[in-house]
C-alpha cells in the first residue's frame, strides 16, 4: 500500500473558523493525502514522512475554503440584462430566453461560473438548475461533468418547475416539466450522481423551484422523496413583497407557513435569500433548524431588500452566503459576499453592530458547510477534515497596510488566491486555474451567450 503523501503549508496566518475561532498569527497546516493531519501555531512537527512539498506562506493567510450555498450557473450567458428590473419583472423578461437553452449552453454556462468561483476561493460549490426545456439534453449530467472537471466539491440541487403561464406562473408552458416527470427525473439523478460518503465530491439535492413556480402537490411529493433518499431539500423563499403577497392569495398564508404546510421546514432544507421574514419566521426557521443561503448582492441587484441575518444568528438558524444566479450578480463571485453580507447588513435595524469580520467569514465557510449539511466533513480547519483550504495573499499593496489579516480580507479588496485545495488536490495556483485552460472557458460562454440570444431573438 502506497504511503500517503503529505504537504506542509507554513509561516502563514491562520484562521481556523473552528468552534473557538482559533487563529494563529504565524503557524502550519499538514495535509495528509485528501485529509487535514494537523494545524497549529509555529513550525510543522519535525519527522513528517513522504513529504512532497513544502509550502512557504509568509504573506498568507489560510482560511477553509468558501462554500457557496446558492446558485444558477446557467445565467452565466444572460448576464447584463434587465439590470433595471425587480425580482418579478426581471423573471418575466428573462424566460423566454432562459427556455432556449440546451445542454452544450449549460456546460459552457457552468464551467464559467465555477471557473470564477473557484478562482476566488470557492471549493465547494452548488448549483440550483431548474430550468429543464423539452429536448434540451442531459442538463443535470452536463453541470455535474463541468464541476468534476474543475475538481471542485459540488451540490447540484436538481430543480424543477410545473407551475406555468397557464397555470398562473411565470415560465412559458414548455419550459416546465410535469409533475410526475419531474419527480421521476429527480429521483433517476440522486440514483445516479450521489454520493453520500464522507469525502463525497458530488451530492444532490431535491430542489422545487419556488412557490410561484411550483405546485403545492410537486412541494409536498418533493419533501418525501427527499427524505425517502436521504438527501437535503432546496428552494426559493421569502424573496420579495411580492412573493409574500402571492402566498398570502394563493395559499392564504405566508411563505413559511406555507412551507411547514407543505413539509419544507427541517435540518435537512435550506432556503435561498429569505429576506422578508418577520420574528415568527425566525423562530420556525430556529426551532426546525432550517438553514438560509444568504445572497447579499443579488437582494441589493434585484432591490429584494436586506435581511435579517444578525437576528437569524442570534436565534442559531444556520446561516451560509450564496452568489446566487450571475444574472443577477454579474461578478460571480464568492469572496466578495463576504464584504457585502457585512455591509448591506450594516444598512439594517443594527447597524455597526450587525456583523463583524469574523463572523462574515463565517458565513462563508463553517455556516455555508453546515447549510449544505457537510460541517463535520469541510468548513473549518481541523485536523481529520476534508482537505479543503485556500491560501490568500495579504502582503500586496492592496492589504499590506491592514494589520489584522482577517479584517484585510473581508473590509480589504478582494483578495488574490496564490493556492487553493480541494480535497488534497491544488485547483488554484497564483490566481490562475489549474484545472482547465480560463481563456477556452471565456470562449466558449461567449460563444454560447451569443448563440442563445440568437436564438431567443428568433422567438
Amino acid at each position: 500500500m502506497a504511503a500517503v503523501e503529505r504537504i506542509v503549508i507554513e509561516n502563514a496566518a491562520i484562521a481556523t473558523v473552528d468552534a473557538q475561532d482559533t487563529e494563529h498569527a504565524d503557524g502550519h497546516v499538514v495535509l495528509a493525502g485528501n485529509r487535514i493531519e494537523s494545524v497549529g501555531a509555529g513550525r510543522a512537527p519535525e519527522g513528517l514522512e513522504n513529504v512532497v512539498r513544502r509550502i512557504d506562506a509568509a504573506g498568507h493567510l489560510v482560511t477553509p475554503g468558501l462554500v457557496n450555498t446558492h446558485h444558477h450557473f446557467y445565467q452565466w450567458i444572460t448576464r447584463g440584462l434587465a439590470t433595471d428590473h425587480n425580482l418579478f419583472d426581471w423573471l418575466v423578461a428573462l424566460y423566454p430566453t432562459w427556455a432556449r437553452i440546451d445542454e452544450r449552453m449549460v456546460r459552457a454556462a457552468a464551467q464559467g461560473s465555477l471557473a470564477m468561483m473557484a478562482r476566488g476561493g470557492v471549493t465547494t460549490a452548488m448549483d440550483h438548475h431548474y430550468v429543464f426545456p423539452r429536448g434540451s439534453g442531459d442538463l443535470s449530467g452536463a453541470i455535474i461533468g463541468a464541476a468534476r472537471d474543475m475538481g471542485v466539491r459540488f451540490t447540484l440541487a436538481r430543480g424543477s418547475m410545473d407551475r406555468s403561464e397557464k397555470d398562473g406562473g411565470l415560465p412559458p408552458d414548455f419550459a416546465v416539466e410535469t409533475l410526475d416527470g419531474a419527480l421521476a427525473a429527480t429521483e433517476e439523478t440522486v440514483a445516479e450522481h450521489h454520493d453520500a460518503s464522507f469525502d463525497a465530491m458530488t451530492q444532490i439535492a431535491v430542489a422545487p423551484c419556488s412557490p410561484f413556480s411550483v405546485s403545492t402537490e410537486l412541494m409536498r411529493r418533493g419533501a418525501e422523496l427527499a427524505r425517502r433518499l436521504g438527501v437535503r431539500l432546496h428552494t426559493h423563499g421569502s424573496e420579495t413583497v411580492e412573493e409574500e403577497k402571492f402566498c398570502h392569495e394563493l395559499f392564504g398564508m405566508g411563505p413559511t407557513d406555507y412551507f411547514e404546510s407543505t413539509g419544507w421546514l427541517g435540518e435537512d432544507v435550506w432556503m435561498a435569500h429569505c429576506v422578508h421574514m418577520n420574528d415568527s419566521d425566525i423562530d420556525a426557521f430556529a426551532r426546525t433548524g432550517t438553514g438560509v443561503a444568504h445572497c447579499p448582492s443579488s437582494n441589493a441587484r434585484l432591490a429584494a431588500g436586506i435581511a435579517r441575518v444578525p437576528d437569524m444568528l442570534a436565534a442559531g438558524v444556520p446561516v451560509g452566503l450564496g452568489v446566487d444566479g450571475t444574472a443577477s450578480n454579474e461578478s460571480g463571485e464568492l469572496h466578495t459576499e463576504l464584504r457585502n453580507a457585512l455591509l448591506i447588513n450594516r444598512l439594517g435595524a443594527h447597524r455597526e453592530a450587525a456583523l463583524n469580520a469574523r463572523q462574515a467569514l463565517r458565513l462563508g465557510t463553517f455556516g455555508g458547510a453546515q447549510v449544505l449539511g457537510r460541517a463535520t466533513q469541510i468548513g473549518s480547519l481541523e485536523p481529520g477534515k476534508l482537505a479543503d483550504l485556500v491560501l490568500w495573499k495579504l502582503d500586496t499593496l492592496a492589504h499590506s497596510s491592514i494589520a489584522d489579516p482577517v479584517t484585510a480580507l473581508v473590509f480589504g479588496a478582494a483578495a488574490p488566491v496564490t493556492a487553493s485545495f480541494v480535497n488534497g488536490r491544488q485547483i488554484v495556483e497564483n490566481g490562475r486555474l489549474s484545472t482547465v485552460d480560463e481563456d477556452a472557458v471565456a470562449r466558449s460562454t461567449r460563444e454560447e451567450a451569443r448563440r442563445l440570444a440568437g436564438i431567443a431573438a428568433q422567438g
